[in-house]
């Protein structure tokens, strides 16, 4: 019976799994968001692009 009364164990989306699981994907996001306030970072601070600042263009 006790069993029963319990509710479904949540996810950990803190863990680090492979694949297309919701831990994944929210680190995938978190990163995402990394490089875009990094590049935003870099613009501000050099005057330039990213692609300028590295010598790619």
């Amino acid at each position: 019976m006790e069993n029963q009364n319990r509710l479904p164990q949540e996810q950990n989306h803190n863990e680090w799994n492979w694949g297309f699981t919701a831990g994944s994907e929210t680190w995938n996001g978190r990163l995402a968001m990394i490089g875009f306030i990094s590049a935003v970072i870099i613009e501000l601070a050099s005057g330039q692009g990213v692609l300028h600042f590295w010598g790619l263009m």
